[in-house]
């Protein structure tokens, strides 16, 4: 007969074994040492940027920051402000970072800011709030020496805007994250990559200590002042340095009914791996929105305290990048819907 700590040592042999059979999908086992995640295509060069604070011995908050500057300074891609604008024709961004002492900040609903990742930091940092919002997220951004960039749409945004009105229909726009799906999916550039509304990071650094941001434009046309998951702390980032990391991606507002990282994190708490914590969660998405469920997006990716990464989507189509000292890749998440 088997004892119980002989049957949990199996489990886990099997556990691991069966994640380094994955194949390149689904829930990926690093190494010791640092490493760094992030949705979607433009997290490979995201990563990049992380990799640059990582591997010289830097901090993962440090990492995430500088991480998704990179795409927040693309014009190439809906984030930052090459973005979709809202309905109004105006690009608003929001933005989140939490380090591994429950630390966070957050900027939403801010205008004519480059980097709002930057700003969610110095909210973190400087202030005695977590979210600064609007008028007052820019004052505050001026006052700490961000410029205001001038409020004039990328080339991109201008010709997507200009299809959008053709229609103007004032609904959201179905599953904006998952490539080809929709009215207005997201739109292919000449090199053939996809962008998307949100990039979030996940790292762990060198002293095995987390840190996570997240920063997006929200749903293109969206209807002005819409806010999604991705500023909230709880639901679009969450961190607890003792257990785990989660960022989600997709339609946000189904992402904020369910407190979606934060119950990521705290199935991963109750001793799930991260892939399996992040299905629990789609799953209850799923069964809140019923048939609504095959017309959205939404997205996880995690990594637990052991350097364990997983991701779990709706849909086909999302993946995340990943980085270590040994591997860069981007990896195909596995999904509910299977037809």
């Amino acid at each position: 007969m088997i004892n119980r700590k002989r049957f949990l040592q199996l489990g886990l042999l099997s556990g691991v074994t069966s994640l380094l059979l994955k194949n390149g999908r689904g829930q990926v086992v690093t190494q010791n040492g640092p490493v760094v995640i992030s949705t979607w295509d433009a997290g490979l060069a995201a990563n990049k940027g992380a990799w640059d604070i990582l591997s010289r011995g830097g901090t993962a908050l440090d990492a995430v920051e500088n991480g998704v500057k990179i795409t927040e300074a693309s014009q190439n891609c809906c984030v930052g402000l090459g973005a979709n604008p809202d309905r109004e024709g105006i690009v608003t961004l929001d933005a989140s970072i939490m380090d591994h002492q429950f630390n966070c900040g957050s900027v939403g609903f801010l205008e004519r800011i480059k980097h709002p990742i930057s700003v969610a930091r110095r909210v973190m940092e400087k202030t005695p709030h977590v979210m600064l919002v609007g008028s007052g997220a820019q004052q505050f951004a001026v006052e700490e020496g961000f410029p205001l960039e001038p409020q004039v749409l990328s080339a991109d945004a201008q010709n997507a805007y200009k299809k959008w009105l053709e229609h103007s229909k004032y609904e959201p726009a179905i599953n904006r994250e998952n490539k080809g799906h929709g009215p207005f999916a997201p739109q292919r550039f000449d090199n053939g990559e996809w962008n998307h509304d949100t990039i979030g990071m996940l790292a762990m650094d060198a002293k095995g200590n987390l840190s996570g941001s997240c920063t997006t434009s929200g749903m293109g046309f969206k209807m002005r002042g819409r806010l999604g998951d991705s500023p909230i702390i709880g639901a679009g980032l969450f961190v607890d340095n003792e257990v785990g990391a989660c960022v989600a991606t997709g339609q946000g507002e189904d992402v904020i009914r369910v407190a979606g990282s934060h119950s990521v994190v705290e199935m991963m708490r109750q001793g799930y791996g991260p892939e399996v914590a992040c299905r629990k969660i789609i799953e209850r998405i799923v069964k809140i929105k019923k048939a609504d469920a095959q017309k959205i997006q939404v997205a996880f990716i995690a990594i637990n305290k052991n350097g364990i990464v997983g991701s779990y989507a709706i849909h086909k189509g999302f993946n995340y990048a990943i980085k270590t000292k040994i591997k860069e890749t981007l990896v195909d998440s596995n999904y509910h819907f299977t037809s």
